[in-house]
């Protein structure tokens, strides 16, 4: 009640992504970058390409699949740049709700079948509670009562990968 709403989820969702297709270069990822946007809002256990394909574009699967491989695998943007420009988006919002009140550091893990994704390896995965095949990124949010916005993110790479350099030199780390 009383809550003021400047235009639909839908087309602020759009313009959100639409203020990120500046800083990921060339127009051709414009759509993939919507795509790819859509796909991890949307309803769904896993948050890879496959999955995200058959939610995004149900009647051309495999074209899909293929687009958003490349623009994930491909994806020549800074980190920094897209980190930037989203903080430079949502911190007014939050703000407007009050002051940063809080840094908060935090790992998130994710559990991971194979071993050839940069970082995986045996080690305490918080999501499972337990010792299994993941991968941790480490991040950095900043909050307020409000809402979080994670400001840095850093994929941690355990040691068996770190003292390897034929895998990081195939990894492209």
């Amino acid at each position: 009640m009383g809550r003021r709403v400047s235009g639909s989820s839908e087309s602020r969702f759009s313009a959100y992504v639409e203020g990120l297709v500046g800083v990921i270069g060339h127009a051709d990822r414009a759509q993939p970058l919507r795509d790819y946007c859509t796909g991890l809002i949307m309803p769904g256990e896993r948050k890879s390409v496959e999955p995200m394909a058959a939610v995004t574009a149900p009647a051309r699967v495999a074209a899909q699949h293929q687009s958003l491989l490349h623009f994930v695998g491909e994806g020549h943007w800074s980190d920094e740049q897209v980190l930037a420009k989203v903080r430079k988006m949502v911190l007014p919002r939050i703000g407007q709700h009050g002051p940063i009140e809080a840094w908060i550091i935090d790992d998130t893990s994710f559990p991971k079948k194979g071993r050839h994704s940069v970082g995986v390896a045996r080690q305490y995965c918080g999501r499972l509670g337990k010792e299994d095949n993941c991968q941790v990124a480490v991040s950095l949010s900043i909050a307020n009562h409000h809402a979080s916005l994670p400001v840095a993110y850093r994929l941690y790479l355990p040691q068996e990968w770190t003292n390897d350099s034929e895998r990081l030199r195939k990894a492209g780390v």
